[in-house]
């Protein structure tokens, strides 16, 4: 067989060892939702147990994201340098790390630089796993594969909310980081079992090993090995960040930075501050944890729906269209009527809305670059729009805090996500020579 592997895996039907591949992915992914929100479930308890004030909790709460930004920057680039698999692994030995020492930790300081520690996995790890994702499906299913993946985040989130209610009632709040370290540690061998490094990466770095192992993948895929392995593309010996900000790709960097930047503003907005706007109508702390989970289940349901469409019609499209319902939606939810269930239903529709928008991007980035940029990509755009998300609580607080009411407030973080749209509107031409694929196959760099 002479026929590149690539064009052999573009082509051909995803097979189940590659759909076990997007399974564990997906996994991982719900893992990074647990981790995030960890800290939330337990600062409750931690600031009973420490007697700390909201500044200082609210420092701590700060801590993960300053990590996950960091994380994906640079560990965007490890895992286009080093390998997918490699970086997944070392994510998830620093995620553990952070949690289980989350669990020891005897005050702010300490409990400060292990949750940045955990961000700096976390962040490494959705930019190596969108990667990974992105390179195991075929063409038709791609789109299909990355935002199921990315629709681990708010799985994640609803089932370590219950697990966590649980531990918190029996064992106090360093169970939760326990739990996560060992559900984290259990991730390792299920990666070193199931998720071979990409063949697309492997490629990039031919070897003396590499024709084995690219045979073994394409085996356990259910395809035939092949003979020699095709003549490798020029490309840049080192992968850095300057490349995404060359004239062939610069402003669609620019663009792509700008969309997730503006929509993660709007959508940590809605996050971040349903439990106080819940509370703040008059009902208590645990009501309002309730349609905050409506909410991570409209996430859920957003992702899946919008992954079933790709199947349908173009992701671009799709991602537009959720960015202008996320605007709608935001703006509806400013005209609260303040029963409880309007207040999930919404709750429900806006975080239908503006997941389905988070993951969209996250198809185009798998969409819009080549191999030996993808994960650096995509720890760019996620390190900065990450970064700067962490602004949007704040920003409403201000907003609130000057005396703008609530529909006002809304209408203002819901315009990230139109700038969102407009922004993806302005890189249409490249989607449009995309046609769907991640590049031409032949020419893959």
């Amino acid at each position: 067989m002479t026929e590149d592997p690539r064009t052999t895996i573009e082509r051909a039907p995803m097979s189940r060892f590659q759909w076990i591949v997007v399974a564990v992915m997906v996994g991982l992914n719900a893992l990074d939702g647990f981790d995030v929100l960890s800290i939330s479930f337990a600062a409750p308890g931690i600031a009973a147990d420490w007697q700390i004030d909201r500044s200082a909790l609210g420092l701590v709460l700060s801590m993960e994201l300053i990590g996950m930004a960091v994380g994906s920057l640079l560990l965007g680039g490890v895992a286009d340098r080093f390998g997918r698999r490699v970086t997944i692994l070392g994510c998830l030995g620093a995620m553990s790390l952070g949690m289980f020492g989350a669990a020891t930790a005897q005050h702010v300081m300490a409990l400060s630089a292990w949750r940045v520690l955990t961000g700096l996995g976390i962040g490494g790890m959705l930019a190596a796993t969108n990667a990974a994702v992105a390179e195991a499906a075929n063409g038709q299913r791609r789109s299909l594969a990355v935002v199921l993946m990315a629709g681990g985040y708010p799985v994640g989130t609803i089932i370590g909310g219950m697990i966590a209610a649980v531990l918190l009632g029996h064992y106090g709040w360093r169970a939760v980081f326990v739990f996560g370290g060992i559900v984290t540690l259990c991730f390792v061998p299920l990666v070193l079992w199931r998720v071979p490094e990409s063949i697309a990466f492997l490629l990039q770095r031919p070897g003396a090993t590499t024709l084995p192992r690219v045979n073994r993948t394409l085996a356990r895929m259910g395809h035939a090995p092949v003979a020699a392995l095709p003549v490798p593309a020029a490309r840049p010996a080192r992968v850095s960040m300057a490349a995404l900000l060359s004239p062939p790709h610069r402003m669609l960097s620019v663009l792509l930075t700008l969309a997730y930047l503006s929509h993660i503003m709007t959508f940590y907005y809605i996050l971040k501050w349903i439990p106080k706007i819940v509370v703040d109508f008059g009902f208590p702390p645990p009501m309002a944890a309730g349609v905050l989970v409506w909410a991570s289940v409209g996430g859920a349901l957003g992702s899946l729906t919008l992954g079933l469409l790709t199947l349908r019609a173009r992701v671009y499209w799709l991602t537009i269209a959720a960015m202008l319902a996320s605007t709608a939606l935001v703006l509806l939810f400013g005209y609260q009527r303040g029963s409880l269930g309007w207040l999930s239903l919404t709750g429900a529709v806006v975080g239908f809305a503006t997941n389905a928008g988070v993951v969209g991007i996250y198809a185009l980035l798998a969409q819009a670059y080549p191999t030996h940029l993808r994960a650096s990509a995509t720890g760019l755009v996620i390190g900065v729009g990450r970064g700067g998300s962490a602004l949007a609580p704040a920003l409403a607080g201000v907003l609130f805090a000057a005396g703008y009411g609530l529909p006002l407030v809304s209408a203002l973080m819901g315009a990230g996500s139109l700038i969102a749209a407009a922004a993806l509107l302005g890189a249409r031409a490249r989607f449009a020579a995309l046609s769907g694929g991640i590049e031409p196959v032949g020419n893959v760099d």
